[in-house]
């Protein structure tokens, strides 16, 4: 019996008994934060699981299977050339529009197939925060300035972050990849038209599923977001053919997900993500009966959902308890927030980044809730340093990014985001 490690379970033991001992059940705050962590959970299970995480999951499992090792170690490898492995990971989302968590598959997909550390936690950083809309809503609502400084900073920091992480564990990234089995040898695969228009169905299907309905980007972006759901069933429809046609999967499979889809739609018309559902339920089923290339596919789609869902779920329900969710209160008063980034000292900006890095934000709710703190005395640069921090983390992307990562690798991309934003702040404030 190893005694070091009964000691860890009786201490650990004791903290949780005593921890639920004095539970303070009947106290107002208490009370009211559990509230509303189960109220951020019940939000997040309806606005997040199914449009956000359940696609990035099918993509994911797609990188895995049918993405070559060979044409990763090519474009995002240790030994790829830099301009192209960072410049591909910064950009990634202007396309993709994601939040913190949904970012979070497409990571795990891309680094376990052989990416290397920094190409991948540039991806990691700049998926949610290198959004669009969310740039342009900044500079409409907060200033053109801060605006103009988001879209700066967060371009830069994704490469810097990726290339920091590339020096610092450069020794276990060469272990890594020495360690990765080789690569099967090329027996043709498809052609490249067929892995484009794949993969290119499955990002548009993500993307449109989420688009925001706002008028901040203008009368393109809301007519888009008008026809948003015709749009999502076009694409998924061509997939379907794909699917049949190029994957080997049985039409009398891919017929009926379309005509349950279809009545799930009829039956609830005022609810879209009833029949988005119903269809992802279908492309699992059909999937994992086919066998071959379309039945890994599933299988590795399973395991994300596996390894990924209850971590983030489990932090969604942390955060809320103590943060509560945007304009509720949790078991930490927004009070002592809004009154702990007044000014631009060192300690605000620090105070925003690692606020921002432990709240969820989903996508560009960041932006009125930032408004809310400028409106309280929130100064200009820690608005600035939670707008690049927040984005990109939150307390359940962490969890799951330890998961793949480990503890040491995590504990230093969280410290270079929160450092780096809280310098981008006091900069920022120092100059306006």
């Amino acid at each position: 019996m190893r005694w070091r490690d009964e000691w860890k379970w009786l201490v650990f033991g004791t903290a949780g008994f005593l921890a639920v001992f004095y539970l303070p059940v009947g106290a107002a705050r208490f009370d009211n934060a559990l509230t509303e962590a189960l109220q951020l959970l019940k939000w997040y299970a309806r606005e997040h699981v199914v449009l956000c995480l359940l696609p990035a999951f099918f993509i994911a499992g797609a990188i895995t299977v049918f993405v070559s090792q060979d044409a990763v170690l090519k474009y995002l490898g240790a030994g790829a050339s830099k301009v192209m492995s960072y410049g591909v990971a910064s950009v990634s989302g202007t396309i993709l529009a994601v939040c913190s968590c949904t970012v979070l598959p497409l990571f795990a997909g891309i680094y376990m197939r052989g990416a290397g550390l920094g190409p991948a936690t540039a991806f990691l950083y700049s998926g949610p925060a290198i959004n669009v809309l969310a740039i342009v809503m900044t500079a409409r609502v907060l200033g053109a300035g801060i605006g103009t400084a988001r879209a700066i900073g967060a371009m830069a920091f994704s490469v810097m972050i990726g290339l920091l992480m590339h020096v610092i564990f450069r020794r276990d990234e060469t272990r890594r990849q020495d360690a990765m089995p080789p690569a099967p040898p090329a027996t043709g695969g498809r052609p490249l038209r067929q892995q484009a228009t794949f993969f290119a169905l499955l990002i548009a299907i993500l993307v449109f599923a989420n688009w925001a309905e706002t008028t901040e980007g203008g009368a393109a972006w809301a007519a888009v977001a008008r026809y948003k759901w015709v749009l999502t069933g076009l694409f998924g429809a061509a997939l379907a053919v794909v699917l049949v046609r190029w994957y080997c999967v049985k039409a009398l499979y891919v017929g009926g997900t379309a005509l349950a889809t279809l009545v799930a739609a009829l039956a609830a018309p005022g609810h879209p993500v009833l029949p988005f559902a119903v269809a992802l339920l279908g492309l699992g089923a059909s999937t994992s009966v086919t066998g071959g290339e379309a039945g890994e596919w599933f299988a590795a789609t399973w395991e994300y959902t596996k390894q990924i869902t209850p971590l983030l779920l489990g932090g969604v329900l942390v955060a809320g308890l103590l943060l509560g969710r945007p304009g509720q209160e949790g078991l930490i008063p927004s009070s002592w927030v809004a009154s702990a980034v007044g000014g631009n000292s060192l300690l605000a900006n620090l105070f925003s980044a690692v606020a921002g890095a432990f709240m969820y934000f989903a996508t560009l709710t960041e932006v009125p809730i930032v408004q809310g703190l400028v409106g309280s005395g929130m100064g200009r640069g820690p608005a600035l340093a939670l707008l690049l921090a927040g984005p990109a983390l939150s307390l359940p992307s962490m969890l799951v990014i330890r998961s793949v990562l480990g503890m040491r690798k995590t504990i230093v991309y969280i410290g270079l985001v929160i450092v780096m934003s809280t310098l981008a702040g006091l900069a920022f404030g120092a100059w306006v």
